[in-house]
């Protein structure tokens, strides 16, 4: 169960006047400027829930999905995720081994390593037995359309192709919960399909 509590996020950058007198006043009496991106946000996820964050750009979704998986850690409130925070550094590791996520304008891959390079890594990151591994590959490869270039460097896959790369490896270690942010991005209507076939029966297994 994830448990989103009273969470915020702000940043702040400095501010300056145009010109030579801005500069000048600026070095005697500096300015921040505070973004408001998560503003005291509260809801739950049960387990098997599956939940849409809706919103407009800017409105903080992607900062909301990396406090709750501990790439930022909030100014103020709390995520806890089966009770733990994962953007502490004593529960960090064990948390983010039941975590899968996909941004959809970032990858998690290797960029000069070649697709297949990829998945091995995250074998051994994720410590997942060969057999299993092997097993879950292969559905991934078929389903997801992934043989043709399975042994491409990343850095050369179209992004249609890397947002299917990208899936394929937040789903083989079989995470008890997926984030999926922009995760359609340069993906046709029939791939779009296939993404989430393949979300709803490894969800379901």
């Amino acid at each position: 169960m994830i448990e989103v509590n009273h969470l915020s996020k702000y940043f702040s950058r400095p501010y300056r006047e145009a010109g030579l007198k801005g500069a000048f006043k600026s070095l005697f009496t500096p300015k921040k400027i505070i973004t408001k991106a998560v503003d005291d946000i509260s809801f739950r996820v049960n387990e098997g829930d599956i939940v849409g964050y809706i919103g407009a750009n800017g409105a903080g979704k992607s900062t909301t999905i990396k406090m709750m998986t501990g790439i930022l850690t909030p100014t103020s409130g709390e995520v806890l995720f089966d009770g733990k925070k994962p953007y502490d550094p004593k529960e960090r590791k064990t948390i983010l081994k039941d975590i899968g996520v996909v941004f959809g304008q970032r990858t998690q891959l290797w960029w000069d390593l070649p697709l297949r390079d990829s998945f091995d890594l995250y074998r051994d990151v994720y410590e997942i037995p060969q057999a299993e591994f092997e097993k879950r590959l292969a559905f991934l490869e078929e389903t997801l359309d992934l043989k043709s270039f399975m042994m491409s460097q990343v850095k050369t896959l179209s992004l249609g192709q890397r947002m299917r790369a990208d899936l394929a490896g937040a789903l083989l270690p079989n995470p008890k919960v997926l984030f999926l942010d922009e995760p359609t991005i340069g993906l046709d209507v029939l791939i779009k399909d296939k993404n989430w076939a393949v979300e709803l029966r490894l969800g379901r297994s």
